[in-house]
């Protein structure tokens, strides 16, 4: 098993920051800019607890394809998304502290465990690199907190 966590300090209410983070129709509009073919196959209309997609990418040249599903959804506060593919088994964990009304804390957590001996070998490559994976984790999510501290500001 491994696990990396990064916390951000962002200018911007808890909601605001929820709502940002809840909006998947963006996030699936990036992967596809970055050539992952992304496509929701739950029946639910709205969004929560219990959406799934299918996500299709290139990881280390090879074709890639995991299931993604929205294990936790407390509005204002949490969500939780489990991803399974390859033999590998991964939680990402973001939770929303509220600091001020203007400022939220985001602790952002995800942790990788391998199901198949491949995937252990994949895992153990990953954990040689964790250093710089775990830096590459934290400098992503400083700038998505930045990006949205800039949108807040300019709504008000």
């Amino acid at each position: 098993m491994m696990e990396i966590s990064t916390n951000e300090d962002i200018a911007a209410p808890s909601d605001y920051v929820f709502e940002c983070l809840s909006d998947f129709q963006s996030f699936e509009k990036a992967a596809l800019r970055r050539g992952a073919n992304v496509q929701r196959v739950d029946e639910a209309e709205k969004l929560g607890q219990g959406a799934q997609w299918e996500v299709g990418f290139s990881f280390r040249g090879k074709p890639r394809d995991i299931k993604v599903e929205l294990v936790e959804y407390a509005p204002s506060e949490q969500a939780a998304y489990k991803a399974i593919g390859q033999g590998m088994e991964a939680v990402m964990q973001i939770e929303l502290v509220p600091m001020s009304r203007t400022r939220t804390r985001m602790v952002t957590t995800v942790s990788m465990d391998a199901k198949t001996l491949s995937a252990r070998l994949l895992l153990q490559s990953l954990k040689l690199a964790k250093g710089q994976i775990n830096k590459r984790f934290e400098g992503m999510m400083a700038d998505y907190a930045r990006q949205l501290e800039k949108r807040h500001a300019r709504l008000t």
